[in-house]
C-alpha cells in the first residue's frame, strides 16, 4: 500500500510546487491587461469590461522604455556571451582534465575559487577597471560575462569530461586526428547534454541580470532589466500597467528558449558517447 500511495503523494507535492512557482507569472500576465488603478487596488481580479485595457499597457511600455532597442542589446549580449562561455570553457576544461600538470591543477582551483567569491566583493573594482580598459560597452561587457561565467562552466565541463573514457580519444589519435579535430569531432558531441545545461543556466542569468549591466554600461546601452527599471519614476511613482507588460515581454524569450532546449538535458549520455 505504501508503494502505491508514494507516487500519488509525490505528484501532489510536485503539482503544488509548480503552482506556487507559476502563480506569480500568471498574476503578472493577468495584470498586464488591466488599468493601473485596478492593478494596485484589485491585483487578483481577472480582467473584465471595467478593467480590461487591451494592449494599451504593452504599447505604452514599449514606447516609454524603447523596448525594441533594449531587446536588441540584451539579445546580442546574451547570445555572444553564452557562445563565448561554451566555446572557451569547454576547451579549457578539456585541457585541464586531460593534460595534468601543476599549471592545469592551479587553473582548475582558480576557476573553482572564482565560484565562491561574491560579486559584491569585486563589483566596484571591476566597474572601475572596465572603465579604464574601455570595456564599458556591449562588446566589453560580453568579455566580462565570459569571465564571470567561466568558473561554474569549467567546473561542470571538467566533471563530465572525467567520465569520458580516454580510450575514445586514443582511438582517434591512432586514426590520425589532431588535438583540435579530436575536440570538435569527438569531445564536443559527447559534451552536448552538459553544454545545453550550461547554456540554459548562463542564458537565464545574463538575460535577467541587472546589476552588472547597470554598473558597466549604464543608461547608454540599456538592456531589458535596466529599461524596465526606468518605468519607476521619482518619489516612488511608477506605471504598473506598463511595468507588468514589459515583464511579460522580457520573460517570453526565456520561456521559449528553455522549452525548446529542455529535452536535450535529459538525453541519454550513452548515445552521445556512441556518436563520439
Amino acid at each position: 500500500m505504501t508503494q502505491k500511495k508514494s507516487p500519488l503523494f509525490l505528484y501532489i507535492i510536485l503539482t503544488v510546487t509548480a503552482i506556487l512557482f507559476i502563480f506569480p507569472v500568471i498574476i503578472i500576465l493577468v495584470n498586464s491587461f488591466k488599468s493601473q488603478f485596478y492593478i494596485s487596488d484589485q491585483p487578483f481580479r481577472l480582467p473584465d469590461a471595467d478593467t480590461f485595457v487591451k494592449f494599451e499597457n504593452y504599447i505604452n511600455g514599449i514606447r516609454k522604455t524603447d523596448f525594441l532597442r533594449a531587446f536588441f542589446y540584451s539579445l546580442i549580449i546574451t547570445v555572444f556571451s553564452v557562445a563565448g562561455i561554451l566555446f572557451f570553457t569547454s576547451m579549457t576544461a578539456w585541457y585541464i582534465t586531460r593534460y595534468k600538470s601543476r599549471t592545469s591543477a592551479l587553473l582548475y582551483y582558480m576557476f573553482v575559487f572564482s565560484m565562491i567569491v561574491p560579486f559584491q566583493m569585486v563589483m566596484f573594482t571591476m566597474s572601475k577597471m572596465a572603465n579604464i580598459l574601455h570595456l564599458d560597452n556591449p562588446v566589453g561587457i560580453i568579455i566580462i560575462y565570459i569571465g564571470f561565467g567561466s568558473g561554474l562552466s569549467v567546473f561542470m565541463f571538467s566533471g563530465f569530461i572525467k567520465s569520458i573514457p580516454l580510450e575514445i580519444e586514443e582511438a582517434a589519435v591512432i586514426d590520425g586526428c589532431t588535438p583540435i579535430r579530436i575536440f570538435f569531432s569527438v569531445i564536443m558531441p559527447i559534451l552536448r547534454p552538459t553544454a545545453v545545461t550550461i547554456a540554459i543556466l548562463n542564458t537565464m542569468w545574463i538575460w535577467n541580470d541587472y546589476l552588472l549591466p547597470y554598473l558597466v554600461i549604464g543608461n547608454k546601452y540599456r538592456t531589458i532589466p535596466i529599461a524596465v527599471q526606468y518605468l519607476q519614476g521619482g518619489y516612488g511613482s511608477r506605471d504598473m500597467g506598463a511595468l507588468m507588460a514589459m515583464l511579460v515581454l522580457s520573460v517570453i524569450p526565456i520561456i521559449i528558449f528553455y522549452t525548446a532546449l529542455q529535452k536535450h538535458i535529459i538525453e541519454g549520455i550513452v548515445s552521445g558517447a556512441v556518436k563520439g
